[in-house]
């Protein structure tokens, strides 16, 4: 943040400081320029009455500061105080065109006859000729270097500012630096940094509050799978310690194995929907590389649960429109699955579970509904809670982990989707899938609950 700080602040420094420069020494040569016309005009005018009383010999006793040439009407040169004669006609030059139409003419050209960058003024006089006066630019570029100490005092100008841009960059940021997070004296903070100081304890508290979160979850999540997997161990326990000991009726045997293949079964089913929660967890389900036909993954999860829909007297219908989407295959058929089989286990007889695809402009909906005893909305915000469960004694009857829905939450966030809940107690339920298109990455999106 030094750095940063002093950076800026020198660099600020350094434009306002070349900017100033460059406005000066502009202004100075400007000025330099100014003056040499002027000096230029004011001898022109002496030399002319000079000419005009002695003639020629007196441009001879001139000062050799200025080139001095005398041109008639014609443009012919008579004198050059420089360059010997003959010299080129000088009526197209600009200065001694200006000089003969308007009384007097300047520029700043590069001579043809001496080679030389030179400053021109030319002045009309009485008898109709011409004197005109030059002086080279590399006068002017003396006049100007005798600003060069300026450069000098912008060079110590800019060391100071360096070593005051330190001091203000250290200024500023020593106090951030000694703030202490836990205990904070706003009186000694700049007002300026109360927004983040407020910033700062809110997300200490949000902080806090999570963790406890977490940890009340931690702790439920112990207590439920303990509990879950002690049911089944318990069944399978005491059945096979009384056929250990003999004390089973022949006739008995046969339901008791029925009942510990049933709990084992429901052990297992355990085992592999908290093995998938974890790989969803770690983000390692899968990589998003194939491309699933959703309308397809319904009549496959549609078929596959006919027979227990038939056993409950439900009826499956499956509709839409065809719509890939790159995704894990195994997961999305998970996913579709724990929904048909919840609409199915909680619907009344004769009742119907409907599975939609709808491909959109932005994105694809795979909605499940059903018209069975739907979801208290007090509890519609904790479904998909790891081992919730809205009524324990209906859902023990109809077996079930508990594990189904939150393996849809995380699924659709794997899939950089989100999942939609519409119920009514007694009406149905409804739960939507919302894909985006064009969406390749797993990215963890909230649940629209």
């Amino acid at each position: 943040m030094i750095k940063t700080i002093f950076r800026n602040t020198f660099l600020v420094g350094i434009s306002v400081l070349l900017l100033c420069a460059l406005l000066f020494f502009a202004m100075q040569y400007r000025q330099s320029e100014d003056s040499t016309y002027a000096a230029l005009q004011q001898e022109a005018g002496y030399a002319c009455k000079g000419l005009m009383l002695s003639g020629a010999e007196y441009l001879d006793k001139l000062s050799d500061v200025n080139r001095i040439t005398w041109i008639d009407q014609d443009g012919e040169v008579l004198y050059d105080s420089e360059v010997e004669l003959p010299i080129p006609n000088q009526k197209e030059c600009r200065e001694v065109a200006c000089a003969l139409s308007n009384g007097e003419g300047q520029s700043k050209r590069k001579s043809e006859s001496s080679g030389k960058n030179s400053m021109y003024y030319a002045m009309l006089c009485e008898d109709g000729t011409v004197l005109r006066l030059s002086r080279p630019l590399s006068a002017v570029r003396e006049a100007f270097n005798m600003v060069s100490p300026v450069m000098w005092i912008l060079v110590l100008v800019l060391l100071i500012s360096g070593v005051l841009a330190f001091r203000a960059a250290r200024q500023i940021v020593d106090p951030i630096n000694s703030i202490d997070i836990e205990n904070v004296d706003r009186d000694k903070v700049y007002p300026e940094l109360t927004p983040l100081l407020d910033k700062i304890d809110e997300q200490k508290l949000t902080i806090q509050e999570e963790a406890i979160l977490r940890e009340q979850m931690r702790r439920e999540f112990t207590a439920n799978i303990s509990n879950e997997l002690k049911n089944p161990l318990t069944t399978i326990s005491g059945f096979a310690e009384l056929m250990a000991e003999g004390v089973t009726e022949p006739n008995k045997i046969r339901d008791f194995s029925q009942s510990i293949y049933k709990e084992s079964q429901r052990l297992m089913t355990l085992v592999d929907d908290i093995t998938e929660l974890q790989r969803l967890d770690e983000a390692t389900a899968g990589e998003l590389n194939e491309e699933v036909d959703l309308l397809q993954v319904s009549h496959n999860v549609a078929d596959s649960l006919k027979a227990v829909a038939d056993r409950s007297r439900v009826t499956i219908e499956v509709k839409g429109e065809k719509a890939c989407i790159p995704g894990v295959q195994k997961l999305l058929n998970d996913m579709v699955y724990n929904l048909c089989d919840n609409a199915i286990k909680y619907n009344r007889r004769g009742g119907k579970v409907t599975l939609s695809v709808t491909p959109g402009e932005e994105d694809i909906r795979l909605a499940v509904a059903d018209t069975g005893i739907g979801i208290p909305p007090e509890h519609q915000r904790r479904v998909f809670e790891r081992f919730y469960r809205v009524d324990n004694s209906h859902s023990k009857e109809i077996g079930g982990t508990g594990l189904g829905l939150s393996i849809v939450k995380h699924g659709a966030q794997y899939h950089n989707a989100r999942v939609e809940l519409e119920s009514k107690e007694g009406s149905g339920t409804t739960i939507t899938l919302i894909f985006p298109k064009n969406e390749t990455k797993p990215e963890e999106n909230e649940t629209k609950e």
